[in-house]
């Protein structure tokens, strides 16, 4: 009688569960001051840079840029399109807040970069580091975590022993519920259509944030002349928006845009994804980080929602990589307890910062309105304010991990 065939065992320092935009960068993150590193990314990584599997655009802030330079990610990423100004405006208003990149120097707030084309830049780095593998269509079967480490097996009977494992899961976490983390949230009833608009004349790097009633309009300049725009409706005129025929969705979407930027014209695909907040109870476990959208998600109001991620994900490659080179063990409860206390605050305010907003500007009571434009109004003319807003804005303020702060790790 033939013996059962060994699993392969494969050890390893870290566990990545997710690829994702959030999963790569710790991944690069660490592997690049030389842990070993396994990511298991459940998608096929051709499919993920096609042009048809997700129509986002992702504004970088200028320290999310910093840590993409820092782990050697930015160069390979093929078109990014430079944030030089963000004109803030509530629906007809006359009164607006405008940031100008020139009051804080010469850089950009930062970018907008189209989520495929920070995959093919992920993927490239990936490829370049050899102490980082990635297992990829791949998903485990079981996953267990105790006090000695993390052992994953997967479907072929291949056995991954690691000691830290990151989830970088997505929203609905299977990771994060089956370690029994809570977490607390809601749904906007909101949801929003995104979609690449051509246009007659330049956008001149201007970010354009027009609260209309039931939401945010956001036109976000692309490479070329072309914006990304993120419409924000009730989920049911969403649906009602996105059924329509080309030119009918056209003649609604113009109604709102405007003739500033001259003739439109809509190009590729349309999607509509629907709007929520959550925040975990805990961002960590048992040899157990959560990180990017398994730990918080957010209303996509401020263009902060990738950012925040980014921010997890330098503040953990700090602590993990801090830990290493004192010979500790990163997966132990002190270092994910510092992640902790250094994440989930910062993650909460921001979070209670766009959920109050995008409140506000959903009231469209006349003294209301009144007050939020004047608000608008007088921020746009008191520049210490308005240069506290716009270091916000480029993601420079507050105790930052050395990635963010364009040092190396």
């Amino acid at each position: 009688m033939a013996s059962a065939k060994k699993p392969t065992i494969i050890k390893t320092d870290i566990l990545v569960v997710g690829g994702g935009l959030n999963g790569f960068p710790l991944a690069i993150a660490v592997a690049s001051a030389g842990l070993d590193v396994i990511v298991l990314e459940k998608n096929d990584p051709t499919a993920v840079v096609a042009d048809t599997f997700d129509g986002r655009v992702s504004a970088i802030a200028h320290a999310s840029r910093n840590l993409l330079m820092g782990i050697g990610v930015w160069d390979h990423i093929p078109k990014k399109e430079p944030m030089l100004d963000i004109r803030i405006t509530d629906g007809p208003s006359k009164l607006f807040l405008h940031y100008d990149h020139r009051q804080l120097g010469d850089q950009p707030f930062g970018y907008m970069v189209e989520n495929r084309h920070m995959r093919v830049g992920l993927l490239k780095r990936v490829n370049e580091l050899e102490n980082l593998t990635l297992m990829a269509p791949a998903e485990y079967e079981t996953l267990e975590r105790d006090a000695s480490g993390v052992t994953a097996t997967l479907s072929d009977g291949t056995v991954i022993q690691a000691q830290l494992l990151v989830a970088a899961d997505g929203r609905t976490s299977p990771i994060r519920e089956a370690a029994g983390i809570g977490k607390v949230g809601w749904s906007y009833h909101q949801s929003g259509i995104v979609c690449t608009v051509a246009h007659e004349h330049p956008h001149n790097g201007v970010a354009q944030e027009r609260f209309l009633n039931p939401g945010p309009f956001a036109i976000l300049p692309m490479t070329g002349n072309r914006s990304s725009l993120v419409w924000t409706e009730e989920t049911e005129a969403a649906a009602k928006i996105m059924a329509l025929d080309d030119d009918n969705f056209l003649s609604e979407m113009s109604r709102r845009f405007g003739d500033y930027l001259g003739k439109l014209e809509v190009v590729g695909p349309r999607w509509s994804y629907p709007l929520t907040l959550h925040q975990a109870d805990e961002y960590v476990g048992e040899r157990l980080a959560l990180i990017g959208d398994a730990a918080h998600g957010m209303h996509p109001i401020a263009g902060q929602g990738l950012n925040l991620g980014l921010r997890d994900v330098a503040a953990l490659a700090e602590i993990i990589t801090d830990a290493a080179r004192l010979g500790l063990d990163p997966g132990t409860g002190n270092n994910l307890q510092k992640y902790q206390r250094w994440r989930r605050f910062d993650s909460m305010t921001l979070l209670a910062i766009t959920d109050g907003l995008n409140r506000l500007f959903m009231v469209d009571l006349p003294p209301v309105r009144l007050a939020r434009d004047l608000g608008l109004a007088a921020v746009n003319k008191m520049p210490r304010l308005k240069g506290f807003f716009m270091e916000h804005a480029r993601g420079t303020v507050g105790v930052l991990p050395r990635l963010l702060d364009g040092k190396p790790l």
